[in-house]
């Protein structure tokens, strides 16, 4: 027997265990770096990679260290008594390498694969394995398949509610945090919005992010239940709300590697709806030359995909293809986006025009869900819950139930990026908009990010000012202005020239 020890370490969902060269109850010599482990003493086994180390400071002969994810997980004190045994690779295993090798897998198979994951069998390379593998090709039963295995044992049940509606876009988008505008004026008209976000992976701000800004979002499902009873709607993130477990520890390998398939996003986004008890998914799905879907076709395969499965797993999916062609509204980076729907809901005249519109549009769509209003009266109803103020009055109500944040300040290390030339602006980059906004910082610091002072079709002269970077650590701010001169993400044109 070993006595347990937390060692304060992080490793991005994986479970790690120590133990001294010298340890008392095994001999090291015959256990290798990393090899997978059994640890048993606690209500149930856990699973872990095993680290051999010669530091008495980090872990006595006597002890079995384990970091914060395996420490959480065995549920022990400190000082507990506790064995391991050597751990074999688990069978799922064998499904990955013939998804490698270009073959069709079971339901069955993907069912035992995020079994594993689950329980934390799989190192962090053999997640990304499972990604690789299956982000080059998966059939539609298969992501249906994955869908199914990622929604988990436990939903959120809304008892006498026959209609629980969500929007949820494909993103690719910089800024487009219409959910933030929708979700109030859902909830002021009275259908219920339990809207369950995330936080960024590889943008400037996900929806958890921006909406952090006003409030605390990591509430339980308690709080976010009672919440959506009293308020007809809540934003959370999903992460707490202890649903689909899959898809966070997935999500954590995908932020990364970096490597994120449409496949893969589409299984994400209906697993935890369907987890979050939503009946009626409104789904934008952003098009453009930079966007994360560049082609209508590639869109309408997409939504073709969502609505077979939604379909088969008895949920309504209406899906609606967008401009996603510049960003949306004038801020990108978590404080700046939360300026714009601010703006947006009080019904300020220097409101971003677009993101307004667009919102008013998505949440016209999900009022028209509810059968008593007829179609095509959705958006009109939706202007009118904004314009009177409704929408402001139920976003308060949303944040205040859930805990209004103190004011972060916006980032105070700037510098202004100008036209080089006069002319209109014909086309702004949003990928390169998106890597410089996270450069700066955003998805970092809730203050760093970029506002946006001239959009598509403005007329600027040379010197003018096209966008201003906000940073709030230095070294992201001296690594977002080493790399944006000559690359500033807009194509000014001057039409005299022609």
């Amino acid at each position: 027997m070993l006595v347990l020890k937390h060692l304060p370490i992080s490793s991005f969902n994986e479970n790690v265990a120590y133990i001294h060269k010298d340890c008392v109850a095994y001999n090291t010599e015959e256990i290798k770096a990393l090899s997978k482990i059994e640890v048993h003493g606690g209500a149930k086994n856990i699973y872990a990679f095993l680290q051999v180390t010669d530091s008495e400071k980090l872990v006595k002969p006597n002890e079995l260290a384990l970091n914060d994810e395996a420490f959480q997980q065995i549920n022990l004190p400190e000082g507990a008594n506790v064995s391991l045994t050597a751990a074999s690779n688990p069978p799922s295993l064998n499904s990955i390498k013939r998804k490698v090798m270009g073959n069709i897998i079971s339901s069955s198979e993907y069912g035992s694969i995020i079994n594993d994951i689950i329980a934390h069998r799989y190192s962090n390379m053999d997640i990304a394995s499972f990604l690789v593998a299956s982000g080059s090709f998966m059939s539609a039963p298969e992501v249906l398949s994955l869908t199914e295995a990622m929604i988990g044992d436990k939903l959120i049940k809304w008892d006498n509610e026959n209609i629980v509606v969500d929007h949820h876009s494909f993103g690719g988008v910089p800024g487009n945090k219409t959910d933030l505008i929708i979700t109030p004026i859902v909830a002021a008209y009275g259908l219920p919005i339990p809207k369950t976000a995330s936080r960024s992976l590889t943008s400037c701000a996900g929806v958890a992010d921006t909406m952090s800004v006003l409030c605390n979002v990591d509430i339980d499902e308690n709080s976010f239940k009672n919440n959506v009873r009293e308020n007809r709607g809540a934003i959370a993130s999903y992460t707490q709300l202890d649903i689909s477990p899959a898809c966070r520890i997935i999500s954590s390998v995908e932020r990364q590697i970096g490597i994120t398939s449409l496949e893969h996003i589409a299984s994400s986004i209906l697993s935890i709806k369907i987890a979050a008890g939503v009946t009626h998914l409104l789904l934008d799905i952003p098009v453009g030359v930079n966007a994360r879907l560049r082609t209508t076709g590639e869109a309408m395969r997409i939504r073709k995909l969502m609505e077979y499965i939604g379909d088969m797993l008895g949920i309504h999916v209406d899906v609606v293809i967008t401009d996603g062609s510049e960003p949306i509204g004038n801020g990108i980076g978590a404080v700046l986006e939360a300026r714009d729907v601010m703006k947006v809901l009080r019904n300020k005249d220097d409101a971003p025009e677009d993101l307004r519109e667009k919102s008013l549009f998505l949440a016209g769509r999900i009022l028209e869900f509810d059968p008593k209003l007829r179609g095509g009266h959705g958006y009109q109803v939706a202007k009118e819950i904004l314009m009177s103020g409704r929408a402001l009055e139920a976003m308060n109500k949303i944040i205040h139930s859930q805990g209004k944040s103190s004011q972060p300040q916006l980032g105070h290390l700037t510098r202004d990026i100008v036209a080089e030339n006069s002319g209109v602006i014909e086309k702004i980059d949003t990928s390169r908009i998106n890597k410089i906004g996270v450069w700066a910082g955003a998805g970092k610091y809730q203050g760093a990010g970029l506002d946006l002072v001239k959009k598509v079709g403005d007329f600027v002269e040379k010197g003018e000012v096209i966008y201003r970077i906000h940073s709030v650590n230095s070294t992201d701010f001296a690594f977002a202005n080493s790399v944006i001169d000559g690359h500033s993400g807009y194509e000014i044109v001057n039409k005299n020239a022609y």
